[in-house]
């Protein structure tokens, strides 16, 4: 049995690096530190690239 079962979880699952980007940006910004934004927009892009990449092999798998 594939753990994919519905879209909503390729979703979930770019949904938390894109979460885990919204925290890596937020931190900085409020305590005043050094704000990485090139590790901001590839943790964003990641989260992305996952969600895709949870569908396509979600949607490519048997059914069985």
């Amino acid at each position: 049995m594939h753990p994919l079962r519905h879209p909503r979880y390729a979703i979930a699952l770019g949904a938390m690096f894109v979460l885990i980007a919204v925290v890596y940006y937020a931190v900085p910004a409020i305590t005043g530190g050094h704000l990485d934004w090139s590790g901001t927009v590839m943790l964003g892009a990641l989260g992305i690239a996952m969600a895709l990449m949870a569908y396509v092999l979600m949607a490519g798998s048997p059914n069985d």
